[in-house]
């Protein structure tokens, strides 16, 4: 055995498993500073692939959504982030109802579910938490809910870490089909927008550069990729109202 290589891993892990297991509510609250009362409002709810972990704000999928929105011609305040590093369903939940945020989104984008998956959660439990989470996020985009957006989880087995932990890659892409199944399902039922983002993030398998430094987290690269596929659903949104 390596030993080296055995401890780097078992360190990691570690540090997968403290931000899986602790909240962290006070940090997490990424609220927009100066507002225009005419600029669109966006809130974007989720764990450690909203925040971006791994890379600079800036290059986190909603402000890059952000920009290519601008791009186009729209008008944005800075986005309203509610999402942690290892946050499951009941601890979004939880977050939002301490943070509650106050008025009403022109877009929502929703991103949850890798950490039910990691920490071997009930998939009957997270379809229950995450049709809460979809009405709540249709509450705050005003009812519309068009102008919300589900993505699908991406598959961390593909990335370094599982590979330094050992994981079998095909349990965990697997899993990670079986709960976007279930956020599929209810994201269809409730009539919001879906935006598929595990086949990309399983590209990563063959391009590093579609990595984080941190070997688990989706690079800017990918963020921007990913991007590329919201960006036509949040401009529909705009488009119906």
């Amino acid at each position: 055995m390596n030993f080296n290589r055995y401890w780097t891993g078992l360190c990691v892990f570690f540090v997968f498993l403290i931000a899986a297991c602790v909240p962290k509510l006070d940090v997490s609250i990424q609220a927009p500073g100066s507002t225009e009362p005419s600029a669109l409002r966006y809130l974007a709810l989720g764990d450690s692939y909203t925040i971006g972990e791994g890379v600079k704000n800036e290059d986190s999928f909603p402000n890059q959504l952000v920009k290519a929105l601008e791009e186009e011609g729209f008008s944005f305040n800075q986005p309203q982030v509610i999402a942690q590093t290892g946050w499951t369903t009941d601890e979004l939940i939880r977050a939002i109802e301490k943070d509650q945020p106050q008025g009403t989104y022109d877009l929502v984008t929703l991103l949850i579910g890798v950490n039910n998956q990691f920490r071997g959660y009930s998939m009957e439990i997270y379809r229950s938490e995450f049709r809460e989470l979809l009405n709540r996020s249709i509450q705050h985009a005003d009812n519309h809910a068009g102008c919300v957006v589900v993505l699908s989880i991406p598959d961390w087995g593909v990335t370094p870490f599982a590979r330094t932990m050992g994981v079998e890659q095909g349990q965990v892409s697997s899993q990670i089909d079986q709960f976007n199944e279930i956020n599929r399902e209810e994201a269809e039922l409730a009539g919001v927008r879906y935006v598929d983002v595990t086949g990309i993030s399983r590209t990563a398998a063959d391009d590093s550069s579609l990595i984080a430094g941190d070997g688990l987290h989706p690079s800017s690269a990918m963020y921007r990729a990913w991007v590329e596929q919201i960006l036509p659903e949040a401009k529909a949104c705009f488009n119906q109202n």
